[in-house]
């Protein structure tokens, strides 16, 4: 006959049936026994509805998006509620999530996909607000209060986003070919350049070493003359052996020549070769 109302709860005593009382606050209570009276509880808290419907919903362009929401409710009048609504909070959930799946069906029709990810946003949760209050709290009211309602997501639905990721995915594609394309031009453009600036130099440096040789051998020329010039047949007789020595500068080398020929000039052990060996410079002691 004694029952315990908890601060969370409201108590309801039924008689037969029918709504005897209803408890709203918290404490010890009594009844008649069963079957004469029974009593039954729901939930004064703050209760959240999440959104489990995932079909899509067509703005006012006529793009199909899929949105989640919540809404945040409390049941404030139990009698009503039981009469209009259900005997627990999961028949009130059920009727409610019907009734706010419409108010933003309807307010979605009415607005743009810009509207839904702009500032707009608010006025549209407020509007589907207003219209299901004004549903609970009609000519049979619910019993409950609508605390808040929000949107959490709103896209595209799958096939609209895959295909907008295939034309992002395609973009970002496009622009990184356009930057290799690019890098690869400038690198060629970069070793053309190398290329140039290597054959130029190296073009240079050939021009002043020949210039430095053929300046070189000028000099070198003008000493020979200048010192073959003092004295003409020991000149020859130089020339000739270091021709001799250019000639058989291996023993395996043979070379087939006329004897007569003015090439063994220097060693017929002819006058010219006594008068280069009187000319030679004695060695020095």
């Amino acid at each position: 006959m004694l029952f315990v109302v908890d601060q969370r709860q409201f108590g309801v005593v039924y008689a037969l049936g029918q709504i005897k009382e209803v408890v709203l606050e918290p404490g010890l209570n009594w009844k008649l026994p069963p079957p004469f009276q029974n009593v039954s509880y729901i939930d004064r808290r703050l209760l959240t509805l999440d959104s489990t419907d995932a079909e899509p919903m067509l703005t006012a362009e006529k793009q199909r998006v899929v949105i989640d929401w919540y809404v945040r409710w409390r049941i404030i009048n139990p009698s009503e509620y039981i009469r209009n609504v259900g005997l627990d909070e999961r028949a009130g959930a059920n009727q409610l999530n019907r009734v706010v799946r419409n108010a933003f069906q309807e307010e979605i029709n009415r607005r743009t996909v810009k509207d839904l990810l702009s500032l707009k946003r608010e006025e549209l949760m407020a509007d589907v607000k207003k219209e299901v209050l004004a549903v609970v709290r009609g000519s049979k009211p619910w019993g409950v209060d609508v605390i808040d309602v929000r949107i959490t997501r709103v896209d595209y639905v799958e096939a609209i986003t895959e295909s907008v990721y295939r034309r992002m995915e395609a973009e970002r594609k496009r622009v990184a070919n356009e930057l290799r394309s690019t890098g690869a031009a400038e690198g060629e453009k970069i070793r053309a350049d190398a290329d140039r600036q290597r054959e130029i130099t190296i073009a240079n440096a050939y021009r002043d070493a020949q210039k430095i040789k053929g300046e070189g051998d000028a000099e070198a020329a003008a000493t020979f003359a200048q010192s073959f010039g003092k004295d003409a047949q020991f000149a020859q007789f130089y020339r000739s052996l270091e021709a001799y020595k250019s000639s058989f500068s291996k023993k395996s080398d043979v070379m087939v020549i006329d004897p007569s020929s003015d090439f063994f000039k220097a060693m017929r052990g002819s006058n010219n070769t006594s008068n280069a060996s009187a000319n030679a410079v004695p060695p020095k002691r």
